[in-house]
């Protein structure tokens, strides 16, 4: 089988940062490009080539897609407290994926995964669900050999800033027996479980956009992440 080079964008996030750490278990992946506002990410293992890059850079065409990448892990996303409002929001976790997906497209990139989020629905009347549909409904347009949607509940690690909803979440989730009930669709997960199965997805799913087949869309919901991610 072929090593694969990969992009990843949101290398500096909860789940890009695990992708990050987990990628010397894997491998076949003989390059990551990692897009960073800064320099300030300083990855210790693994192939990872860092690029500082801005959305305004890319956008304006200042800085091109990296040639001879076979896949995209998108893992950006905020919250509407971060962005400070609900066009900042959307412009990070819709328009720069929508963007960064087109121009992957363009580049003859076969596989593009993204993290969303349980509940992603376009005709939601939650904002934040809705966005999440609308960034996945139009992915799934663009017609990638392969698209890996990934679903999380509430994603659980180490973050950079506290979010006291998060917290709270985690606390009463740990008193609850998903398991027992079979609610693991909705067991919090942390997030090494869902980079490792982004990994493992995108290595098993080489020959389905190697060979260019037929378009594929996966959804890969919370439960299935439980498993996969569970190994390494």
């Amino acid at each position: 089988m072929k090593s694969l080079n990969l992009l990843l964008l949101g290398g500096t996030g909860l789940v890009g940062s695990e992708v990050l750490k987990s990628l010397i278990f894997y491998p076949r992946i003989s390059k990551t490009i990692v897009w960073v506002r800064n320099a300030t990410l300083k990855p210790t293992q693994g192939p990872i080539q860092l690029e500082t890059v801005t959305w305004e850079s890319f956008s304006t065409g200042k800085v091109v897609f990296p040639t001879n990448i076979d896949a995209v892990i998108c893992c950006l996303g905020t919250t509407i407290k971060k962005a400070g409002s609900q066009e900042k929001f959307k412009e990070v976790d819709y328009d720069y994926p929508l963007l960064a997906a087109k121009k992957a497209k363009e580049a003859g990139v076969k596989a593009f995964m993204i993290v969303t989020a349980m509940g992603s629905d376009a005709n939601s009347m939650v904002f934040y669900n809705r966005v999440k549909g609308e960034i996945e409904r139009e992915l799934a347009a663009l017609e990638f050999p392969y698209l890996g949607i990934f679903r999380p509940s509430l994603l659980l690690g180490e973050r950079q800033e506290v979010r006291m909803g998060e917290r709270l979440g985690e606390a009463v989730s740990a008193l609850i027996p998903f398991g027992l009930f079979g609610l693991n669709r909705y067991k919090p997960i942390h997030a090494d479980f869902v980079a490792r199965s982004m990994l493992k997805t995108v290595l098993a799913k080489e020959d389905q956009f190697v060979k260019n087949a037929v378009s594929i869309t996966e959804i890969i919901e919370n439960d299935e992440m439980l498993r996969l991610g569970k190994d390494i």
